[in-house]
């Protein structure tokens, strides 16, 4: 039996967020959402409307808390391949490092301060994209970083910063580095198109098993990396199996199920 935990998930607004909160309630945890919309599923008073530069609501909302899982960023780089000048702007400095370096940042200070016991980073394959352009797969989590971009690069950051605080300051850090789950119909068509994309697809049920495992998970190291992805269709991507040692999860979809946006 899993031990009811009061947990806090930022970003509980957002695709894999949902599914994490709903997953987490049926298995009886007192859930908090934060987020910069209501979190469906979620009464009021456990529903945060605010944005990660809210110091004052991010404490309030961790209160109480013996888990957070972090979700909300920033989902991706603006654009990506660059245009040419003028037309190649990024959002790097207006949105991925407000949202994606010093939001991390205050999420892992707060939980120090208020000493949550464990924290779960949403990372992404993005880090090590550049090991599946070139096939070199299954990528594990000791493989080097070959990040896609500039949201990658953040992602980096909070791996690192995870480190940091789980060496320091003794807290259970585990970084996912989480596969695909589209957010819209035209990710879903992108997708389909691909039969590498469908191997690094993330189901929302197999999402919010992934995060309840981690939740419930007895005992974790100070730091670890693992990636989720739902189960592949044509080769094996990422190496699922410091997932199923660490946290005893195991993916139970295949694309496309439970793909519907």
């Amino acid at each position: 039996m899993t031990t009811p935990r009061r947990v806090l998930v930022t970003g509980s607004a957002g695709r894999i967020g949902r599914a994490a909160v709903a997953e987490l309630a049926a298995r009886g945890h007192s859930v908090v959402g934060f987020d910069i919309r209501p979190t469906p599923g979620l009464p009021a008073d456990r529903s945060v409307v605010a944005t990660l530069a809210d110091d004052a609501a991010l404490r309030r909302a961790m209160t109480g808390a013996d888990r957070v899982i972090h979700l909300a960023a920033t989902p991706d780089d603006a654009r990506y391949p660059r245009g040419t000048p003028p037309d190649d702007g990024d959002n790097f400095l207006s949105d991925l490092v407000p949202n994606n370096v010093v939001g991390p940042y205050r999420v892992m200070e707060a939980a120090r301060t208020l000493g949550v016991r464990r924290v779960v980073l949403a990372s992404t394959g993005q880090v090590i994209d550049g090991h599946l352009e070139a096939n070199n797969v299954p990528v594990t989590a000791d493989s080097p970083y070959r990040p896609r971009y500039l949201y990658a690069c953040t992602k980096v950051f909070l791996e690192a910063l995870g480190q940091v605080y789980g060496k320091e300051h003794g807290i259970e850090v585990l970084a996912v580095r989480l596969g695909w789950c589209p957010r819209d119909v035209g990710q879903v068509a992108e997708i389909a198109a691909d039969p590498q994309c469908q191997d690094v697809f993330l189901s929302p049920g197999d999402a919010g098993r992934f995060f309840a495992a981690a939740v419930g998970a007895p005992t974790l190291p100070p730091f670890a990396v693992v990636y989720a992805t739902s189960r592949h269709t044509h080769a094996l991507q990422y190496d699922l199996s410091d997932a199923r040692r660490l946290l005893g999860w195991e993916p139970q979809d295949r694309w496309p199920e439970g793909v519907s946006v």
